[in-house]
């Protein structure tokens, strides 16, 4: 199964690609779309679709796994980060590829076993779950492999594989 991971924001996408083989989660590859702060929103939208399709296009994804809204505390993230969503979300539709939403906590949670666990304790878990040679440094994208894993968790608990 190939998954993309996304984690959703209008300055910083983080992405990934996961393949889950024979119970191995393999990186094929993880990266971040970054966005021109001088820009106008529609701009940087328009960027985040645009780039977004080109990875569907390349990598071809069955399932895509991406960070819900939750809980922010800068309220003024809040809209910039809804709008690049409702972007991916209408990529991902027009390509047919299935979506499922997962909150932060429900990351931790099925990624360390503990919905408040720290950044750096879910990173440790990510390197120690995916066959990689080097994981990327920049959260955003680091995340988002979380986000691939917990689907991927996801859908062994539930044995819809």
């Amino acid at each position: 199964m190939r998954i993309l991971g996304i984690d959703p924001g209008l300055a910083i996408v983080g992405y990934c690609i996961v393949d889950i083989e024979n119970d191995e989660n393999i990186l094929v590859t993880s990266g971040s779309i970054q966005t021109d702060k001088n820009k106008t929103d529609a701009a940087r939208l328009f960027e985040i679709e645009t780039d977004l399709q080109t990875i569907v296009d390349t990598y071809k994804p069955q399932v895509a796994s991406i960070e819900k809204i939750f809980y922010f505390k800068n309220q003024k993230t809040i809209i910039p980060v809804a709008e690049a969503r409702g972007v991916i979300l209408s990529v991902l539709e027009k390509n047919k590829v299935s979506i499922h939403e997962f909150t932060p906590i429900e990351v931790k949670q099925m990624i360390t076993g503990y919905g408040r666990a720290s950044k750096e304790e879910v990173a440790k878990i990510v390197e120690m779950s995916i066959k990689y040679k080097k994981l990327p440094k920049l959260d955003d994208t680091l995340d988002s492999i979380a986000i691939a894993l917990c689907y991927g968790r996801s859908n062994l608990i539930s044995g819809a594989r």
